[in-house]
């Protein structure tokens, strides 16, 4: 199966008729601290797109870069009594996309999509665009948008800072 990448991201903006611009960066930016060194800006600001598996069925949560997603929280959605991260096969067969550059937008349909409110704290935000040394700059609010997501609160309260 061939994974999903930039182009599929860059249609998607195209057919939104969304302007956007993939920044594309010589060094990886896989995880939120090295994509917040690389872009010079707060860990908090890069939006990492999770895949969660509650019983079988997928759910992603974009979350801020310095947070991590409580599980109890998510299975208060409903969708299943067992929540756990899912593995890199799981995250290409589910979304099309690697680990590392799993993009909010262009996902296949009928997956939900959560974005928390950790996100809120920041004007700008930075979410992958489909490979592991790509980003796009967003809003909550547009990412909202264009993502048809819900926004609540997932993220675990312990060590806010």
């Amino acid at each position: 199966m061939r994974t999903r990448g930039e182009r599929e991201v860059r249609e998607f903006f195209e057919s939104a008729g969304v302007p956007k611009e993939i920044h594309r960066f010589e060094e990886s930016t896989h995880n939120s601290e090295l994509a917040a060194r690389t872009l010079g800006v707060r860990v908090g600001q890069i939006a990492k797109t999770i895949l969660l598996l509650s019983d079988e069925t997928a759910i992603v949560v974009v979350i801020s870069g310095d947070r991590r997603v409580d599980t109890k929280k998510v299975r208060a959605l409903g969708y299943g009594r067992r929540v756990r991260l899912a593995g890199p096969d799981d995250v290409v067969a589910r979304t099309g996309f690697s680990v590392g550059a799993v993009s909010p937008v262009a996902l296949p349909g009928g997956v939900p999509i959560y974005i928390d409110r950790s996100l809120r704290r920041f004007e700008t935000i930075y979410p992958a665009a489909g490979e592991t040394n790509n980003m796009f700059v967003t809003t909550p609010d547009e990412l909202i948008a264009l993502t048809g997501a819900t926004e609540t609160d997932l993220a675990r309260d312990e060590g806010l800072h």
